[in-house]
């Protein structure tokens, strides 16, 4: 069995979280420059068996598309075409921001450390990836 990788993308910078190889606990990973996001996940592929990607599909408040969703179709299009063996999955992720913030502020982060983006964008990957495990059961 291979892990799940989730995908928070930004225009800048794209969190990245993954599960443990029994898909039991969703854990944070990194954080990247989405312009060296391909490099990076085929280097951590070539490390470790992923199964499934899951993508946050950014929607608004009214279910439809936000402006930055044609931003991560395109990635996913990116993804599939760079890696044809590893599937993909959208899940919703409206309000993942603030949630990895109160998630940070119940963990007892210090307020630097909520202030940096890339703290904040592993946690939300983290929580899209939850959020995907959740839905499966």
């Amino acid at each position: 069995m291979g892990r799940i990788l989730a995908i928070d993308f930004g225009t800048k910078r794209t969190g990245l979280a993954v599960t443990d190889p029994q898909q039991i606990i969703a854990t944070a990973l990194e954080t990247v420059e989405t312009s060296r996001l391909l490099a990076y996940l085929e280097a951590y592929f070539q490390k470790e068996a992923v199964e499934l990607l899951v993508i946050g599909m950014p929607k608004r408040l009214d279910n439809s598309d936000s402006d930055m969703a044609p931003h991560v179709r395109n990635l996913a299009e990116s993804l599939k075409t760079k890696f044809p063996d590893k599937p993909q999955t959208f899940v919703d992720e409206r309000f993942t921001s603030s949630l990895a913030k109160d998630a940070m502020i119940r963990a007892g982060s210090t307020r630097r450390d909520r202030r940096d983006k890339a703290n904040i964008d592993k946690v939300s990957a983290t929580i899209i990836l939850q959020s995907y495990m959740e839905m499966r059961k």
